[in-house]
């Protein structure tokens, strides 16, 4: 099996099992216990708290455990829209190809009262800076912009945007997602107020994640109950996850480098292979991207007969995001960077992990070949375009 869908989750790291496991065993008690037994899992906790935020360059106290991204992505969308009302600023800025955990959330808070203005991505998937800062007025509250696109996988200019928040007084809030633990970021350098990151794409556990939020910003609270997390997160932590998740995300910040070289180097193998299909289009920008990523799309084909006979050759892949792998409609990245609906149906996204090599590579590029030739053979929307009674489009 070649394993190409990371963006969706990763596998555990040995570090993070062997770490979970021990803590399981050796440290379960309850870390808001005042004996020795509890103590000891309070202070697993806070060493987690400090290891993780020395990877994005925060301060251990401004680390907040969640249950994944979602969580965070709801909690500091809230958070800044709370604040933003009490000071009569009822404006929030984000973009049209936002995960759904904020898009999901600025519907909800759209219902309450507020504007939201969804910014342009445009062919290349990238946010304009320029864009952002004409965007914003007098009522805005909050900016939200994903580091990299968990479809396409474009790495967006978050310092700058981060600048011009930062210059504007607006909070900064970034779903970080797909990004930390695979390319460098850092809270300070880059002016984030608020980032979400979830263990389980950085080859930690599910179910575990963390929201960074600068010193000063209020938090408004999801769930309520008892005073842990600084009383801005009820339940008890999930020690062995923890633990788990800063063993990885530790691991990952110190094999980055090399694994980004590695995977750079697959991409774009797979992405000039691919580009020998006929009538077929990378979607995102060449470089700008994760160095895992590939994002295709393939006319006269459906994504899902693409991905089930692919699996067949042992292959894992998506057609997009796995929170939407149930839903019949194109994927909103797609059309958001302009994609039509009939191609968008036909994509592919292949998330390279760091144990892939070259004949790997080379084995998902004829295989996708094959397939994409096989479905091609008895589709009646490829039949009208060679016959010329519709126009190619890509």
């Amino acid at each position: 099996m070649i394993y190409a869908d990371n963006a969706a989750t990763t596998k555990m790291s040995e570090a993070a099992i062997n770490t979970m496991v021990s803590v399981a065993n050796a440290n379960w008690g309850n870390p808001s216990s005042l004996y020795t037994h509890g103590q000891a899992a309070k202070e697993i906790l806070e060493k987690a708290r400090e290891d993780i935020a020395g990877v994005i360059g925060a301060a251990p106290r401004e680390i907040l455990f969640t249950s994944g991204g979602s969580e965070a992505d709801n909690q500091a969308l809230r958070s800044a829209a709370a604040l933003g009302r009490k000071k009569g600023k009822m404006h929030i800025i984000s973009t049209a190809f936002e995960h759904h955990a904020i898009l999901h959330t600025l519907e909800a808070l759209k219902k309450e009262g507020f504007e939201v203005t969804l910014l342009d991505v445009h062919e290349n998937g990238i946010v304009i800076p320029e864009e952002v800062d004409a965007a914003i007025r007098d009522d805005t509250c909050l900016v939200s912009v994903m580091y990299a696109n968990n479809e396409i996988g474009t790495i967006q200019p978050i310092r700058e945007i981060g600048n011009i928040c930062r210059k504007k007084n607006v909070l900064f809030h970034v779903d970080a997602v797909q990004a930390v633990g695979h390319i460098p970021v850092n809270v300070v350098d880059d002016n984030i107020d608020l980032l979400s990151a979830s263990a389980h794409k950085f080859h930690g556990p599910k179910g575990v994640g963390f929201l960074y939020t600068k010193k000063g910003i209020a938090l408004s609270n999801l769930i309520e109950g008892g005073a842990q997390e600084r009383g801005k997160r009820a339940g008890t932590e999930n020690v062995p996850g923890i633990a788990a998740m800063a063993a990885a995300l530790k691991e990952a910040d110190e094999k980055m480098k090399e694994n980004a070289l590695h995977l750079t180097k697959m991409r774009d193998r797979l992405i000039k292979g691919l580009g020998e299909i006929p009538h077929s289009a990378l979607n995102g920008d060449a470089h700008q991207r994760l160095p895992g990523n590939v994002n295709y799309c393939f006319e006269g084909i459906e994504g899902e007969s693409l991905l089930l006979l692919l699996d067949d050759k042992g292959i894992c892949a998506s057609s997009g995001s796995a929170c939407t792998s149930g839903s019949l409609d194109p994927s909103h990245v797609l059309l958001a960077i302009g994609r039509v609906h009939d191609v968008a149906h036909g994509s592919l996204r292949l998330s390279i992990g760091e144990d892939i090599n070259e004949s790997d590579v080379d084995y998902i590029i004829q295989s996708v070949k094959d397939v994409v030739n096989y479905l091609r053979g008895f589709s009646p929307v490829w039949r009208d375009l060679m016959s010329g009674k519709t126009e190619f489009i890509l």
